[in-house]
């Protein structure tokens, strides 16, 4: 046996070793900020496209045997609330912080969720304000407590169907806005989105900070 075969084969075990433990805490993860959006804007195929995106992403990252949702409320009929779809918690993240306990600690004012916390399905951190580009605005359609918003103005897009006209409400995933009022620290309910393209085009997310991305959670 070669010194050379045998120095490729102890770098190839100890490639192994490295990313084990990684793989491993991606497989225990139970909530992430998707690391791309669907790319279509604010039209994510309803619910149940952008359900299927976390799901695909959660795969691709070692997740995938656990049922993933997006936190994302809609509008009208048979509204639905964000809190209501993402199981009971707790939830932790890529490396295995806790960012919540229960649905309660995640709306609560006590929630570990953070830029530093609020990790992609990579494990990355999203970039936020000050970063270029930032990535901060993440989709939610909520209100702060993760209840859907009444009335007639869109916040969802038409219920995550147009990639043109209406808007989006967004969190900031950094917890960081334009001053220190509770809705620029908001990682949910921050400002609807906007845009000269109606405000639910992929260039109106990105022109206020955003790029389409979402919050993803494990309910078992």
């Amino acid at each position: 046996m070669s010194l050379r075969y045998t120095a490729a084969s102890m770098l190839a075990g100890l490639a192994i070793i490295v990313a084990a433990p990684a793989m491993a805490q991606q497989s225990a993860m139970s909530f992430f900020i998707t690391s791309a959006g669907p790319g279509n804007g604010a039209n994510l195929d309803g619910l149940d496209g952008a359900d299927k995106h976390c799901q695909t992403l959660a795969a691709a990252a070692g997740a995938g045997a656990k049922t993933w949702r997006a936190y994302l409320s809609t509008q009208g009929q048979g509204a639905v609330n964000a809190r209501d779809r993402i199981g009971k918690g707790p939830w932790v993240n890529a490396k295995g912080t806790t960012i919540a306990k229960d649905v309660a600690d995640l709306h609560g004012a006590a929630n570990n969720l953070t830029k530093q916390t609020a990790l992609s399905e990579k494990g990355d951190v999203i970039n936020g304000r000050g970063d270029q580009p930032n990535r901060h605005d993440i989709l939610t359609g909520s209100q702060p407590d993760g209840t859907a918003f009444a009335g007639d103005k869109d916040m969802t897009c038409k219920n995550w169907t147009s990639a043109t006209e209406g808007s989006a409400m967004v969190g900031h995933s950094d917890r960081s806005g334009l001053d220190d009022s509770a809705p620029a620290k908001s990682w949910n309910s921050s400002h609807p989105s906007r845009g000269p393209g109606g405000g639910c085009t992929q260039a109106d997310l990105r022109s206020t900070g955003g790029d389409g991305l979402l919050y993803c959670f494990a309910v078992n």
